[in-house]
């Protein structure tokens, strides 16, 4: 296909705030039933019931976390719901509604933001959740990204950080680190392309690595898994600051010590062999590597019957008495202290 070296670029100044709102809110559908009123009057109404709601959000700024260079708009926009509804997931909660609100700079035409809301709508079908308002401002520089994730939930199926029970099993979905090795592989090919505009990168043999990076996927299968199951986590939290950073985050508020086992981190191949290429720890990358958004979760040993062998689970270490610590246990059994070295969005 031939690319179309003059694309059309329409000025956002020529539809106006309000025009430009109903032009990029015009395909968002209202599906739930607790949506009574969703975009078009000062604030969408809500209706849950007996239910309880819970309420995340999070900003997402050009150049802290992303980099248009490698990053689709339109995965930006899918991208930028999933973050927020893997939060409501650690809630054990179900996602039902966002708000959306965009800061633009006059870089930025009106066909830029077609391609972010188009990921937005896709994500908002996908999840099943309704779009039910936000805002949009000016920007001096760069794009800046803010949701708003509604969930609701019956009050003992909500599960909070603080529930670990020192006797508890430590759980994790998925497999971890292949989001941050996806982003060094898209790291280094920006950089050979500034070298080498020409350049054509092959990415095949890193597709999966790439597409954990660019169009992570929030967990709302486990909520339903468990319930099969006839399990409640103890405790819960979403992989997106890096392993190490959200067991301690565990610990700290249930006021408990953990031992995690290296040799039983799910990796992915793919990851490993990256690893290798990069001479990078796949240890030290599993365990501080963020934005995996996969589910992290202790249980009662007793539930250890019914998770066991389960594919879409690892039980990847146990937790122990405040006093023993938190630690990393090495393939040659030695215990390590665990450190935070995951994402800090406020690091220097």
């Amino acid at each position: 296909m031939i690319e179309d070296k003059n694309p059309q670029r329409t000025s956002i100044a020529q539809l106006g705030e309000f025009g430009l709102i109903e032009h990029l809110t015009k395909n968002f559908d209202v599906t739930q039933e607790s949506t009574l009123k969703s975009i078009g009057d000062d604030a969408a109404v809500l209706d849950f019931k007996d239910k309880k709601v819970v309420v995340s959000t999070d900003l997402l700024i050009e150049g802290v976390h992303f980099d248009l260079a490698y990053m689709p708009l339109k995965h930006l926009g899918y991208k930028s719901v999933v973050v927020n509804i893997s939060d409501i997931c650690a809630m054990n909660a179900r996602p039902t509604q966002i708000t959306v609100s965009v800061a633009v700079s006059n870089r930025f035409p009106l066909e830029a933001l077609e391609e972010l809301f188009e990921g937005i709508t896709h994500a908002a079908k996908e999840y099943k959740v309704d779009v039910i308002g936000g805002d949009t401002t000016s920007s001096q520089k760069g794009l800046i990204i803010s949701i708003t994730a509604i969930g609701e939930a019956n009050e003992d199926e909500i599960v909070y950080r603080n529930g670990a029970q020192k006797t508890d099993l430590l759980v994790v979905t998925g497999d971890v680190g292949a989001a941050y090795m996806g982003l060094q592989v898209l790291e280094r090919e920006k950089q050979v392309f500034q070298v080498n505009p020409n350049s054509q990168p092959d990415l095949d043999m890193y597709s999966y690595l790439i597409e954990r990076q660019l169009k992570p996927e929030a967990r709302k299968d486990v909520r339903t898994l468990l319930h099969a199951l006839e399990i409640k986590p103890t405790s819960m939290i979403d992989i997106s600051d890096g392993l190490s950073s959200e067991i301690i985050h565990l610990c700290k508020q249930s006021k408990v010590g953990c031992n995690l086992y290296e040799d039983k981190l799910p990796l992915d191949p793919q990851f490993i062999s990256t690893c290798e290429e990069f001479n990078i720890d796949s240890t030290t990358v599993a365990i501080n590597g963020g934005e995996d958004y996969e589910l992290l979760f202790t249980i009662d040993i007793n539930d250890f019957d019914k998770i066991k062998g389960n594919p879409n689970f690892s039980i990847i270490g146990h937790m122990a008495d405040e006093s023993e610590g938190i630690n990393l246990v090495t393939r040659a059994n030695t215990q390590i202290p665990l450190k935070a070295r995951g994402w800090d969005a406020l690091s220097e």
